[in-house]
């Protein structure tokens, strides 16, 4: 079968991946993000491109309904809505996962037609402090590095990134530099450790948000050792002195760092010249993000480490196209071609080259304060496309009720379920990755194709086109008569070389006569160049701004803070990355990880779950003892939604609370309380077929054989079979049952025929069996009494929990390895192939080598 080159749709390294309808992924060896690296969720694709849960037809009241009827009524309710309350009575909400040319059509028909700017995106939540320090310094929204800088470097600093877990494809590329060339350091800057701290020669575990102390620390050491390049300063910076004088005011110290690690680490900032800081969630997602962003760039700026090979701040994006979505302005802020859309000249241009009736005059509502508007009642009609916000924005539960209080609601999605859209009145059919075509821009500012391999199935529409068919009902026929993404992409294009004369960095001028079909991945504004290697920068003077910020004071806390993130091996709320069995063995369910002195003093052992809360909403978490955060912290991922789990839903206790100039949430550092929580039974499952998320303690996840389920709850179910067939649903099933004589132990097998369906183990303490085994022999015909057992037969060794996804290679397989002679990360993969395919499980092949006090060779 031919291979279709495409792109990941993944995070904002933009991997290229070669892709077979029957399922066949591998790495694209000549795309140049990746040179043929793949992490564990992009092998796994092929295993998300089933049709299992998609919506396949327009739906209103939550009936299947025709197209015309659908955009129809979409297009009714949006232009009565602009006609009695104004164009800013309605929004649009979308996402750094659709497409340049859908993100290109969704801004135009808001900005240009609507006449609003309340159009804003899931990039809100991960990059916008990013974008608005690039602004104060620059003048525009301008990333400077590239990836072959990150090689070039001999001084990587990793800022608020878990890269070997949130891109681990530019941690490869990093590793393979590192054991290329030995004498480049690493240094990782995190509160916790994590994965890439394994790569690091120093780990520095900074307070939360204590990165502007300790920057400012910087900048105020290489004022006063001479290390500022004053030549640099003199031609090409303003600001300098008060940024100086500022960083001066601070305490280093206040960054949690002792005075050794300080003067270690700026020494070495100060004494390497070709440094690169690379930096991502943990700095922007806070309530001084942009601040945060301002203090890494004075350093850089105050000694000219900018626009050369291995210099440079680097901002890693966490969605695929993020980065597209800046340029044509996806933001509420932004204009098209990082325009403003405070300045008329800007406004004019765009609205004459459009040809629109209206322009945005001001800039619209960003996410937290787009959602806080329709609780407000001010949003009259929205329209979500590929996102769901009442899971992943902040204060997630009043999110929902807010989105419920809309009048009408519109949502595009590829899931026919989802907590969004549930709470819609339209459903929208989207086609998803593999059956849509279009571009998007990585972190590094290239654009790749993103082509279809498959069939588009049911009735799904791209959403360029979706939302062109509303905009020509709404009475624009003319502006939205687009018939294809490459049209729409040539428009794109001649906008910016309509705008190039106002000076701003967004050059697409080397796509003008591009064949789109056959477009490779190309750097913009041309291949080679760099930004800033001249010295001029965006504001009206061509100097960049050095700004003068203060560390936060340490907000008292008596309690937990609660950090958030992500997992290795899933992806957002779980939409696509979730139907990979393989990626959900590795952590299946929601958890908190709680330092062992903190569990102690709680009494909460390994097995038992933590209840976490605040002013805003509660979770239940499993308690996973570990050291790698500080005490007084507990560390979550976001990842779970309603439809996973009961109580899992982790930004439900996030307040909405936003840096102040760039609006961006606040997630990694928030006051909460944790307490054990007292379930008095806990249980397990495993079904072929779909489980429920129903009981006080819920979270259901995809396994090799159908379906695996935890449950716990304070109130016991009356009736055990009863409860396993309904989360199961497995009646008619004939059930074997075995207890034990105290009953404190229920265990249920459920067959059709002779042929076992589902399993469940119900306990007063937390369940205790070989897992992977009971999910191993559902759909086999395994008699009751051995199925029951809960443990591996002799013949049948246990493989524990699984370390490496992509080969499905448990943790006691590794120990067994590890105990009769594998002893480096090398040696593990020979014997059981862990780590040999992404190679993003490596950095947990180290720990458990160190953990086991194994002496490890150099890699």
């Amino acid at each position: 079968m031919s291979l279709t080159k495409t792109v990941c749709p993944y995070c904002g390294v933009g991997c290229g991946v070669l892709a077979g309808a029957d399922g066949t992924i591998k790495g694209d060896p000549d795309h140049p993000a990746n040179f043929g690296r793949l992490c564990s969720k992009g092998s796994a694709l092929g295993e998300t491109i089933d049709l299992d849960g998609r919506l396949l037809r327009p739906q209103i009241a939550g009936k299947d309904a025709d197209w015309d009827d659908a955009l129809d009524l979409m297009a009714e309710k949006f232009s009565a809505a602009i006609r009695d309350h104004g164009p800013d009575s309605v929004a649009f909400y979308v996402s750094g996962q659709i497409l340049t040319e859908d993100y290109y059509i969704a801004n135009k028909l808001m900005k240009g037609f609507i006449g609003s700017a309340n159009i804003d995106t899931n990039s809100r939540l991960c990059m916008a402090s990013s974008v608005a320090g690039h602004k104060r310094a620059f003048g525009t929204d301008t990333v400077p590095g590239t990836y072959e800088d990150l090689e070039q470097a001999d001084l990587i600093v990793l800022v608020g990134s878990n890269l070997a877990w949130c891109h681990p494809v530019l941690h490869q590329r990093i590793s393979a530099a590192k054991a290329a060339r030995p004498d480049m350091k690493v240094v990782n800057i995190d509160p916790r450790k994590t994965a890439t701290s394994a790569l690091a020669d120093h780990h520095f575990r900074i307070v939360p948000d204590g990165d502007i102390a300790l920057f400012n620390g910087l900048l105020a050491y290489l004022a006063d050792t001479g290390a500022v390049n004053t030549r640099y300063v003199r031609d090409h910076v303003a600001g300098m002195m008060s940024a100086i004088t500022q960083a001066r005011s601070d305490t280093p110290a206040e960054c949690g760092l002792t005075q050794e690690e300080l003067a270690q680490f700026y020494q070495l900032w100060a004494g390497t010249q070709k440094v690169v800081t690379v930096y991502s969630q943990g700095v922007n997602q806070s309530i001084c993000g942009t601040d945060k962003v301002n203090a890494i760039l004075n350093c850089h700026l105050a000694t000219g480490r900018i626009g050369t090979p291995g210099c440079g701040p680097f901002s890693v994006t966490g969605q695929p196209n993020a980065m597209g979505g800046r340029e044509v302005g996806g933001l509420a802020n932004m204009l098209a071609n990082h325009l403003d859309i405070e300045n008329p000249d800007h406004r004019d241009r765009v609205q004459g080259f459009w040809n629109s009736p209206t322009i945005c005059a001001t800039p619209g509502l960003k996410a937290v304060d787009m959602f806080q508007a329709c609780a407000d009642g001010k949003i009259k009609a929205l329209w979500v496309m590929s996102t769901n916000p009442a899971v992943s924005l902040p204060n997630a539960q009043d999110v929902a009720k807010a989105i419920a209080n809309v009048p009408f609601v519109a949502v595009s999605d590829i899931m026919a379920r989802t907590d969004t859209g549930d709470l819609a009145d339209v459903l929208l059919p989207a086609t998803g990755w593999g059956e849509k075509d279009g571009t998007v821009t990585n972190s590094e500012r290239r654009i790749s194709r993103q082509r279809a391999f498959l069939p588009v199935p049911g009735e799904a529409r791209p959403d360029w086109k979706t939302l062109c068919d509303v905009g020509k009902r709404m009475g624009w026929d003319a502006a939205f008569n687009f018939e294809t993404p490459a049209e729409i992409f040539a428009e794109y294009v001649a906008l910016s070389k309509a705008t190039m004369d106002f000076g701003r960095d967004l050059d697409l001028s080397i796509f003008a006569d591009v064949d789109y079909a056959n477009l490779i991945p190309t750097q913009w504004p041309k291949d080679g160049k760099r930004f800033f290697s001249d010295g001029r920068f965006y504001h009206a003077d061509g100097k960049a701004r050095m700004l003068p910020v203060s560390a936060p004071a340490p907000a008292p806390n008596d309690t937990f803070t609660l950090n958030t993130g992500r997992n290795r091996d899933q992806w957002h709320t779980m939409t696509r990355s979730g139907k990979a069995p393989r990626l959900g063995a590795h952590l299946a369910e929601p958890y908190g990880e709680i330092h062992p002195d903190d569990a102690a003093k709680m009494k909460i052992r390994a097995g038992d779950l933590i209840e976490v809360q605040s002013r805003y909403g509660q979770a239940i978490l499993r308690a996973l003892i570990t050291d790698r955060g500080p005490k007084g912290q507990i560390f979550a991922p976001i990842h779970w939604t309603r439809q996973q789990s009961s109580a899992g839903t982790i930004n439900t206790l996030i307040p909405p609370v936003v840096d102040p100039f760039s609006g961006q949430p606040a997630t990694k550092n928030n006051a909460v309380t944790a307490r054990k929580y007292r379930a008095n039974w806990f249980g397990f499952a495993a079904a072929r077929t779909p489980m429920r998320a129903d009981s006080e303690y819920a979270a259901v996840a995809r396994s090799l054989t159908g379906w695996q389920g935890e449950y716990a709850g304070v109130e016991t179910p009356d009736d055990w079979e009863e409860f396993a067939r309904d989360v199961m649903d497995v009646e008619g099933c004939l059930a074997s049952e075995v207890r034990d004589q105290s009953g404190n132990t229920t265990r249920l097998a459920f067959y059709n025929g002779d042929i076992l369906v589902g399993l469940f183990f119900a306990s007063t303490a937390p369940v205790s069996l070989a897992r992977n085994t009971a999910i191993s022999i559902i759909g086999t015909s395994t008699p009751p009494l051995q199925a029951l057992a809960g443990r591996n037969g002799a013949d049948q060794p246990d493989p524990g929990t699984t370390v490496c996804a992509c080969l499905n290679v448990g943790i006691n397989t590794l120990r067994a390895a590890i105990a009769d002679g594998a002893t480096t990360v090398e040696a593990l993969g020979e014997v059981t192939c862990a780590g040999t395919n992404c190679g993003s499980c490596k950095p947990e092949l180290a720990s458990l080598l160190a953990r086991l006090r194994i002496p490890m060779a150099a890699e």
